[in-house]
């Protein structure tokens, strides 16, 4: 018998214990959940599967070809300006600094080089995060940056996300990660019509991508993310958090050290707030050339990354903008004031007083270095003000002189400088001074002579307060700038520097006038007798000009200032026609006088020398009148001498004496003055370099009773020529063939001393004593 123990005996079943109800329920509730997710995961894979296929063409990424703007270069190639929808300077990824990818890295993608396309760790990290109840954070990438950026909407749908992720795969398939981070760091759009990192840091910094500090990348890293609420220059404090946390994580990832984190932490920024973003003020020169280009071009013109080269220089335009500018400044000063910009009420509490102060500055917008303020409170002797900055400055002493009579309890309500006025101020020598906002205008334009490129072009004061083109567009009258044309006709015509003229009252009939009766006058209403025309021009007398068209004849005088380049139309053949009674534009006078600076040769000013495509191909290029072309000649070599002999008098002994200052011998040029002082003109040149300045009001009106061409146009051709002519060597004028000297002047062969018009109008009868001193009317053409 064996025993139920013994060995080989198979043990009884024990039986299981019944599931219970719940768990039956939790493993059907699974089995549901895994089937749904299992037929989800089927669905999304079929969809991506299906739908990958039909995914856009990566061409626009694959073949990048972005909207670049329309920029304009100096002839030294200093960006002058840019036009375009889209402010872009595409920068290739070698050329892109390491702190600028690492700043954009740390912020955006840290773990760009590592994914897929997709950070799945990210999400991870990013839904655990929100589900804590952090601040909501996002997980996508830079590639999906990209494809969102280039092929979908910005709507927050799931349908938008899967094709967000199944794009950034298929952009991870078609280019390498340098090439995707190229991309994003030229496409994105960082504020102020800013598009890629190279534009936002000459906008907000003035800088290029390979000089910016660690501080200013951090800066600009944040701005991916929201660029109107972390702009530097529109939100400061807001700007200032985000750039510190990214300084932050480029620490914590080992981008910097800790020097460079230490040091970049307290770096003031500098952000650029002023109008002019370029540093060169050359707006006039910059919508000129935009217009030119535009008529060629048309819309193309903004996104095609067209490169336009001027011809002006930096140095040149720099030395023009900043002469003009001192010039109507000084002008100012001697005339009226003309009372605050405004008023407004300042609150009693600081916040709010700041708040509204910056309000209403922003009407005010700065000039350059002339900015707006508001006065806090004011007295005879000292002036409390805040600046838009929010900077409180105090005038005292010489920096009250332009308003002293705006400060007296005598001044007219609507004029005085009190509490809550907008007024403004400029520094010089570290102490304010009170100024104000000219209302003149003014122009000033230079070019080569032996080619007519322009070298400066200011068109006005300030172009954002005013953009007519006083350069190109101001139809003026020459006043006696105009005579040299004149002078030069009648060299043509038989007459000699060293002809004898008589300075003395002459009159004309209403036939000879082509309208009323006339009795011109010589400005300062006296007369001289007889003098040579040579000194009738130094001299700037009314009376040698009229006799000399009356001789030659006022239709030969048009014609022959047509050689010039000015038009007949706007300068009718009257006798008026002596004393620049017509209408010239600056540019057109900057191309006359060329011709007596150059020999003789009509050249024409021109401001583009060459346009080239993004790539840099030469798309047209300009082929210039040049000095030396038989074909350009205008004049005779020996009239243009002659004529630059008399205008050399001019300086040296006439009406343009303070150029003198610059101690050299080979200046010429003229000044000019219309009826009652409406324009002031110096027109005048090195014999490589032709300048003209021009001054009035747009509304024409005197400048005042006491000003000339002389006091108010020279000094800013003087200031100019300072500068541009520090280091050019004087040079001295060769005589030409065909002529002869007779003593101290020349004449032409065939006309010789004794030959030709030896005088004028010495018949006619010297005016009496009496007559003189009644006669104080100044000349109301001259």
């Amino acid at each position: 018998m064996t025993s139920p123990n013994s060995a080989g005996a198979t043990p009884p079943e024990v039986p299981k214990p019944p599931l219970t109800m719940l768990t039956r329920i939790a493993l059907a509730t699974f089995g549901i959940i895994a089937g749904l997710t299992l037929i989800g995961a089927l669905i999304v894979g079929f969809t991506l599967i299906m739908a990958y296929p039909n995914l856009p063409s990566l061409d626009s990424l694959t073949d990048y070809r972005p909207k670049i703007p329309l920029r304009i270069f100096s002839a030294d190639n200093v960006l002058l300006g840019e036009f375009g929808e889209e402010r872009r300077n595409v920068v290739r990824i070698k050329d892109i600094p390491d702190v600028m990818k690492k700043a954009v890295l740390a912020i955006e993608d840290d773990r760009f080089y590592e994914h897929g396309g997709v950070d799945y760790l990210g999400i991870a990290r990013a839904a655990l995060h929100n589900v804590m109840g952090g601040a909501k954070q996002g997980a996508s990438t830079i590639t999906q940056q990209v494809a969102r950026n280039f092929f979908l909407s910005s709507e927050q749908t799931l349908k938008r996300k899967l094709y967000e992720i199944m794009l950034a795969w298929k952009i991870e398939q078609s280019l390498s990660k340098d090439q995707i981070l190229e991309v994003y760091m030229n496409q994105i759009y960082l504020g102020q019509r800013a598009y890629g990192f190279s534009s936002a840091a000459q906008i907000y910094f003035g800088k290029k991508l390979s000089q910016l500090s660690v501080a200013e990348a951090a800066m600009l890293a944040g701005l991916p993310k929201a660029p109107s609420a972390y702009n530097p220059v529109v939100n400061p404090k807001r700007a200032k958090a985000r750039q510190q946390y990214i300084l932050q994580r480029m620490h914590q990832l080992g981008y910097i050290t800790d020097a460079q984190y230490t040091q970049a932490q307290g770096e003031e920024l500098k952000t650029k707030t002023n109008s002019n973003e370029f540093g060169v003020h050359a707006e006039y020169v910059s919508e000129m050339a935009r217009q030119l280009v535009y008529e060629q071009f048309k819309e193309d013109a903004y996104t095609r990354g067209l490169n336009v080269f001027t011809t002006v220089t930096k140095t040149d335009q720099d030395a023009a903008y900043l002469a003009l500018r001192r010039g109507v400044m000084d002008y100012e000063r001697h005339h009226t004031d003309h009372g605050t910009e405004g008023y407004m009420d300042i609150p009693t509490v600081k916040e709010e007083a700041e708040d509204a102060i910056e309000t209403e500055l922003a009407d005010h917008p700065d000039s350059d270095d002339i900015v707006a303020a508001v006065v806090l409170d004011a007295s005879p002797k000292s002036v409390h003000a805040v600046l838009s900055s929010g900077e409180e400055i105090t005038i005292t002493g010489a920096g009250l002189g332009f308003a002293t009579n705006l400060l007296s309890d005598k001044a007219p309500p609507n004029r005085r400088v009190k509490r809550g006025a907008i007024i403004r101020v400029i520094q010089e020598d570290r102490a304010w001074n009170i100024t104000q906002m000219p209302e003149v205008a003014s122009a000033f334009v230079s070019a080569n002579t032996d080619d007519g490129s322009i070298r400066a072009l200011v068109g006005g004061f300030d172009f954002n307060l005013n953009k007519f083109n006083h350069v190109t567009q101001a139809w003026r009258q020459p006043g006696s700038s105009f005579k040299p044309f004149i002078y030069s006709a009648s060299l043509e015509k038989g007459l000699s520097p060293s002809t004898i003229i008589n300075d003395a009252p002459i009159s004309f009939d209403a036939g000879q006038t082509g309208g009323q009766a006339w009795e011109p006058k010589n400005y300062d209403g006296k007369y001289e007798g007889p003098m040579t025309m040579r000194k009738g021009l130094t001299k700037s007398k009314n009376m040698i000009s009229i006799r000399i068209l009356h001789k030659i004849g006022a239709k030969y005088g048009q014609e022959y200032t047509t050689r010039f380049g000015f038009d007949a139309d706007k300068n009718p053949p009257y006798l008026t026609l002596a004393l620049g009674a017509g209408a010239v534009t600056p540019l057109q006078m900057a191309g006359a006088y060329a011709v007596f600076a150059n020999g003789g040769y009509k050249v024409n000013p021109y401001l583009i020398s060459k346009i080239t495509d993004a790539e840099g191909k030469v798309l047209s290029q300009v082929s210039p009148d040049k000095v030396g072309d038989p074909a350009n000649r205008v004049i005779d070599e020996r009239n243009a001498f002659l004529m630059d002999s008399m205008l050399k008098d001019v300086v040296r002994f006439g009406t343009a004496t303070k150029a003198l200052s610059l101690k050299r011998t080979d200046l010429a040029g003229k000044t000019g003055t219309t009826n009652d002082s409406v324009d002031a003109w110096f027109a005048g040149y090195q014999p490589k370099i032709v300048g003209i300045a021009w001054i009035g009001f747009d509304q024409p009106k005197s400048l005042g009773s006491r000003e000339t061409g002389g006091g108010v146009a020279l000094p800013i051709w003087i200031n100019y020529m300072q500068k541009v002519l520090k280091d050019v060597p004087i040079e001295e004028r060769v005589v030409p063939e065909g002529l002869t000297q007779a003593g101290s002047d020349y004449y032409y062969a065939e006309n010789p001393p004794g030959a030709g018009v030896r005088n004028l109008g010495l018949g006619d009868r010297a005016p009496t004593e009496e007559e003189k001193a009644k006669d104080e009317v100044k000349n109301e053409l001259f």
